[in-house]
């Protein structure tokens, strides 16, 4: 699973590195974002198309359809597992015309120490070419500069892990290249095409590497660039 990343870059470089020749339908700032401890029910920097162009804004991380929401529901989903995706009742709508892309520079997972010790050592991922990475999402997000309304949000995909990246966790988030990333949120693409995208073309974990990092990022309320750096040697997939 995926329950907090980074995303500290400027706007513009993640539009850069997606390579897309979509016009932008609205301003962005210019400064870095500067967030190292991305964390769930927040509101996070999100790409996706609408009808004038690309959006970049912030929508909340968390997300259930209408019929799922409530006083007495289950907190809005912040993950959707692949494999289930493109059937599941939970996903129907959003499915249908809600996919986006979040731009990031890694994420965290946790990884058991011992048995029955319940202590964790976070790891951070990240691309081994130090470029952005995107995660394709699945939600509901505001339309024509719209402000955010109730409901709207967004929940990652994730899949098994693959080879080594195993050993730390069981799931990662799917990470799409910038060509793969670009198709993803074309609204041109067919539900069909869209789930062989999400089943079977995400970055292989020969495409990452992943190092041990301090206790601090397990704390929502820590922040700084000290949060991604290594307490220990480097892997790779």
């Amino acid at each position: 699973m995926c329950g907090r990343f980074v995303q500290y870059r400027a706007a513009i470089d993640y539009l850069q590195a997606l390579h897309s020749e979509a016009p932008l339908a609205a301003g962005i700032e210019p400064v870095p974002i500067a967030r190292y401890n991305v964390a769930p029910h927040t509101r996070v920097l999100l790409i996706h198309v609408d009808a004038d162009g690309l959006r970049m804004e912030p929508v909340p991380w968390g997300y259930a359809p209408a019929w799922a929401q409530g006083p007495r529901a289950r907190p809005p989903a912040i993950n959707a597992r692949v494999e289930t995706l493109a059937s599941s009742r939970f996903w129907r709508e959003a499915w249908k015309s809600g996919r986006a892309l979040i731009p990031a520079d890694g994420w965290y997972e946790w990884q058991q120490e011992a048995a029955g010790t319940g202590r964790k050592q976070p790891f951070f991922f990240r691309l081994k070419s130090g470029e952005p990475l995107f995660f394709p999402a699945i939600g509901r997000f505001p339309r024509a500069g719209a402000a955010v309304r109730e409901g709207d949000g967004f929940a990652l995909i994730t899949r098994p892990s693959k080879g080594r990246m195993g050993e730390i966790h069981d799931r990662q988030p799917l990470v799409l290249s910038p060509e793969t990333a670009r198709a993803w949120i074309d609204q041109q693409q067919t539900p069909a095409q869209a789930e062989e995208i999400a089943l079977h073309r995400g970055l292989p974990s020969e495409a990452f590497e992943w190092y041990p990092v301090g206790l601090a990022v397990g704390n929502v309320h820590n922040e700084g660039s000290g949060l991604i750096q290594p307490v220990g040697p480097a892997n790779a997939g």
